[in-house]
């Protein structure tokens, strides 16, 4: 029996390779759009599935950790925080890392944890890690809310300074630091492939970057107690940048200026377009290599 051959205009979608490595795809992630909301519901229930407090667990990790900053580096190292509390202050600068290091811990093993799914099946591979940036916007705003009930109580006793008008650019914060993660995570993902030791050092690395972006205290505080050439590296951290701002949204206090923000949004979005080309490219052949 003689099987008439269909033309390429009669199916209905068609698989071709990518002629530009910054090729994004945006139609084709339109069309998968199910399937990217089913990644982020399964992101969602596999991370508290089987857990006993579920999402409690978002509310206990910042506020505990504050509480243990406040402690160490406001009451020992005796760090002023302004007219804000100081365990505010460090709920607030958790509260914004803890969406950045989420996204970079979470996409930087995408290759790894699913090349089961990746050597059977096509759909567009940069649908993961969108998935997860989307699904941690999820804690994220559980972590927002916990800090907002915060600060409303500290704003009635006079400690949690005042609200200013750049708390409208906090949308662009939240993209940046979302934009940052998911860079750097597509770029550990790729090198992932080929050295594992990468995925050991991922943990101790975040743990690193936090203590040079300013998270647990001004960015002022390194020009007065540390020498130049170690305070420049908190000074030229974007993500230093990045902490401080949203604080100064929240209380007034501290450095905020709109033309640092716009930088380190480009930057976020040079970062995140170097993440897809290695991303792009290391998808052509990982099967082979990992």
């Amino acid at each position: 029996m003689n099987e008439k051959v269909k033309d390429s205009d009669d199916w209905l979608f068609v698989i071709s390779p990518k002629s530009n490595l910054f090729d994004l795809k945006l139609k084709e992630i339109w069309r998968y759009r199910d399937l990217l909301m089913q990644f982020v519901v399964r992101d969602i229930v596999t991370l508290y599935k089987q857990t006993v407090l579920g999402p409690i667990w978002h509310i206990l990790q910042p506020l505990l950790t504050s509480v243990i900053f406040t402690i160490v580096f406001n009451g020992i190292a005796d760090i002023k925080t302004g007219n804000v509390n100081a365990f505010l202050f460090n709920l607030a600068g958790i509260t914004i890392w803890n969406y950045f290091a989420e996204c970079l811990k979470a996409t930087s093993d995408t290759f790894k944890k699913n090349e089961s799914i990746f050597g059977k099946v096509y759909f567009p591979r940069v649908i993961t890690p969108l998935s997860i940036t989307i699904s941690n916007l999820v804690k994220f705003s559980i972590q927002l809310l916990i800090f907002t009930v915060f600060y409303i109580f500290f704003y009635f006793q006079g400690d949690a300074g005042s609200i200013s008008v750049a708390i409208f650019s906090v949308p662009i914060v939240v993209v940046t630091m979302g934009l940052l993660g998911l860079g750097f995570g597509m770029i550990i993902s790729s090198m992932v492939t080929k050295y594992r030791d990468l995925v050991f050092l991922i943990q101790f690395g975040i743990q690193l970057l936090m203590y040079i972006s300013a998270v647990m205290y001004p960015i002022a505080i390194t020009v007065e107690r540390l020498p130049s050439y170690i305070s420049w590296i908190v000074n030229y951290n974007p993500l230093a940048r990045v902490v401080e701002s949203f604080r100064f949204m929240v209380f007034s206090e501290g450095k905020f200026s709109l033309t640092h923000i716009i930088i380190t949004f480009v930057i976020a979005i040079i970062i995140f377009f170097i993440g897809l080309l290695i991303f792009n490219k290391t998808e052509r052949n990982f099967i082979d290599t990992i």
